[in-house]
């Protein structure tokens, strides 16, 4: 007996263990060791797909919060406007009764004025007539300081009244 050579009754004793044991593990233990293999893999395929359907979802979200952001920047840029044009409205509306106010009063000052104006012409006018009535005395005195030049006086006015009428 070599130890290279085995002996046939070796050969067909390992043999007849390897096929018993080949088929125990072929009934038995390489189906569930499949079926392990199967559920992990089914396992690993539910998380690539869930992987990827969140990872669709984010994408979604994000979309969708840049068309809110893209919105709100869209109403910010019209409320903006908005009141920039209230601002401009209220300003001009503002003005034009600042206008009108100045107006107002710029009319009254000057009805003030023109009313003062003519107080002071009538008290000049009083005042040039009264002077004028005193000069006009004070010089027919000096003339007519006497009856003769009165009497002359009235003779006159007298004959120009009558020429007048006639």
């Amino acid at each position: 007996m070599s130890l290279l050579t085995p002996e046939p009754g070796l050969v067909f004793w390992m043999s007849l263990s390897f096929g018993i044991v080949a088929f125990i593990l072929m009934k038995y233990g390489f189906p569930i060791i499949l079926q392990m293999v199967n559920k992990r893999k089914d396992f690993i395929d539910n998380s690539l797909l869930a992987a990827q359907q969140a990872h669709e979802e984010l994408a979604k979200v994000k979309e969708n919060s840049e068309a809110i952001l893209a919105q709100t920047r869209l109403e910010q840029t019209k409320m903006l406007e908005s009141a920039a044009q209230t601002r401009d409205r209220i300003v001009e509306e503002a003005k034009e009764l600042a206008r009108t106010e100045a107006d107002k009063i710029v009319a009254a000052a000057q009805k003030r004025i023109e009313t003062e104006k003519e107080n002071a012409m009538r008290a000049i006018r009083s005042e040039i007539a009264l002077l004028s009535v005193s000069v006009a005395e004070k010089i027919l005195r000096e003339k007519l300081g006497t009856e003769e030049e009165q009497s002359k006086m009235i003779n006159r006015l007298m004959d120009e009244v009558i020429i007048s009428k006639s």
